[in-house]
């Protein structure tokens, strides 16, 4: 059983990179990291994943139990003003690279297996 979102949160942190996401930052590590972490999170706790228009693109977070959870808002200095257009795994994985998805849900899996319940 993966923990609570909220301890998620940090786990993500540690597992983004450049092989995440080109648009890693070490400033601003969560930056283009929505499309892989949308889908690890929706591999974990199910749900819908969703998504909102910003002027470089979609921005893909999740609804979870009704709740939207959007673990890459830190990326931005304003959090945006979301429409919560229902979307897919494919289309989230149409704005990434398979390999970037791959790596995230290996690394955030690796952490889980290491963290006591």
């Amino acid at each position: 059983m993966p923990p609570a979102l909220p301890q998620l949160l940090p786990i993500l942190r540690a597992c983004w990179s450049p092989e995440t996401s080109s648009q890693w930052r070490p400033d601003n590590p969560a930056r283009g990291q929505c499309n892989v972490t949308c889908l690890v999170v929706n591999d974990l706790y199910g749900g819908d994943i969703l998504k909102t228009e910003l002027p470089e693109g979609w921005h893909f977070y999740n609804r979870i139990a009704g709740e939207r959870h959007d673990l890459t808002a830190g990326q931005f200095d304003t959090p945006p003003a979301y429409t919560d257009v229902a979307s897919t795994r494919q289309e989230a994985l149409d704005g990434t690279a398979e390999d970037c998805y791959a790596t995230l849900k290996k690394r955030v899996e690796a952490a889980l297996a290491r963290t006591p319940t």
